[in-house]
């Protein structure tokens, strides 16, 4: 059994009362053991000491928005907003996907999500080759909930991502078989049909029947764009949130990304059905989306995660960025305090863990959870001085992905003094300029 032994540290907890120990952290297997003061007795010849004096231990974030299959696609569709975007660039490019592409593109935002602290994501794939992704994320390391995205609808989507119903469904029920609890639950399915727009009903509720049949999530997109919006009204004589509710889809198990543009009803309907929302607040603004009003809804007790959604429509899939705009965001419409550091840091762990139903087992730095955690170095000119501040706000306000130094997860150190250890980096950023081009060229 593995040991690791972090001493001298900084630990922010994000426990219930949101301690800031300052001590030992003595990992055994992939739990936190011992969580105190002097755990130097616990040191065996096997142990793996890592020396963190000055540096700040933090639960991994848990990012509940990603779609790995499109970090190749970083820099191609810039300045659009998400129809065109979607259309002309994203659907496109993601028909071109092979196996080989699709492994790299995955491999590409692995490496950078566990060199930024997020040691779980809730993933969204494309139509094919799904498998790829599965494997990258199996190799890895990466705590995951992911599945392919279910498209059977649209008169404008390429033919390689227009599915049949039954397709679509027999494939992802086989991809849940297959994975699903992978690693000792370490890799999860979700059922995700991509967005209202794209699925047709019976397609839909199929997928609700399937997620309480399997008891998994279901991960979608809703209420993003006001256009997307208006065509679903249109053709179903109501809103998103509504029509999901509508055929019996809003329930604790249901994790809609962005939901930008509520109406009453439907904020309600987030509250009093346990539906977990997803913010992106990087993705909203560079697609010109809107601004989800997550004050309002946090007031409201809905449950609120976060998320970096795509490398094409934020460039990056750092958490550090989506904090620092999820705090300060809300600051002009409401007040300069109606989203605080600490509200935003639980949003990016305990809160994330909460969203996919794990909050027992990740989220918080607490004896007997799973050992998913980073160290920190704040000790550096952006993040100084460090006397007399609130360790909480340097984190959210102050620190970047570059002072993330080492990344555990699952008791397994996946990242050590910024070299990765289950990714081969130059290899990936190799393959991923041979895939881009490659794709590129077939368009």
């Amino acid at each position: 059994m593995n040991r690791i032994l972090i001493q001298n540290a900084e630990i922010i907890t994000m426990n219930e009362e949101c301690d800031i120990v300052y001590g030992d952290l003595l990992i055994e297997g992939n739990k936190i053991s011992k969580i105190g003061k002097n755990l130097s007795d616990h040191f065996t010849a096997e142990t793996e000491v890592i020396h963190a004096g000055g540096k700040t231990v933090l639960p991994g974030f848990v990012q509940t928005h990603i779609h790995l299959c499109q970090t190749l696609f970083r820099g191609q569709a810039d300045d659009m907003e998400l129809l065109d975007w979607l259309k002309k660039k994203l659907w496109p490019l993601e028909a071109a996907h092979d196996k080989e592409s699709l492994y790299y593109s995955a491999m590409l935002g692995l490496g950078e999500l566990i060199q930024g602290g997020t040691t779980t994501i809730m993933d969204m794939e494309t139509v094919n080759h799904t498998d790829s992704a599965f494997e990258a994320m199996a190799q890895s390391g990466i705590r995951a909930l992911s599945g392919k995205v279910m498209m059977d609808l649209g008169d404008e989507l390429p033919p390689a991502l227009l599915e049949k119903t039954e397709d679509s469904i027999s494939q992802s029920v086989d991809l849940l078989k297959k994975w699903h609890g992978h690693d000792n639950g370490r890799i999860q399915y979700a059922f995700c049909p991509r967005f209202v727009v794209s699925c047709t009903e019976e397609l839909l509720k199929q997928v609700r029947d399937l997620s309480q049949k399997y008891n998994v999530f279901v991960h979608t997109h809703a209420s993003e764009n006001r256009e997307e919006v208006r065509i679903v009204e249109e053709r179903h004589g109501m809103r998103n949130v509504e029509y999901l509710d509508h055929i019996g889809l809003s329930n604790e198990r249901l994790v809609l990304a962005h939901c930008i543009w509520l109406n009453e009803r439907e904020k309600q309907i987030i509250k009093n059905r346990k539906v977990k929302m997803t913010h992106c607040p990087g993705s909203n603004l560079k697609l010109a989306s809107g601004i989800a009003d997550v004050y309002e809804l946090s007031q409201n007790g809905s449950s609120i995660s976060l998320g970096a959604d795509g490398a094409p429509c934020n460039n990056n899939l750092n958490m550090f960025n989506e904090m620092r705009l999820a705090a300060l965001l809300p600051k002009p419409y409401h007040s300069p305090a109606s989203m605080p550091a600490r509200e935003v840091l639980k949003m990016a762990t305990i809160g994330g863990a909460k969203a996919v139903g794990l909050e027992k087992e990740i989220g918080s730095i607490e004896e007997g959870k799973k050992a998913d955690l980073f160290l920190l170095n704040l000790r550096d000119f952006h993040s100084y001085p460090s006397d007399t501040v609130d360790p909480i706000s340097r984190v959210v306000y102050s620190a970047s992905s570059h002072d993330v130094e080492t990344t555990i997860i699952d008791g397994r150190m996946v990242m050590k003094d910024r070299q990765l250890k289950t990714i081969d980096k130059e290899h990936t950023l190799l393959q991923s300029n041979a895939s881009i081009k490659r794709l590129v060229s077939q368009l």
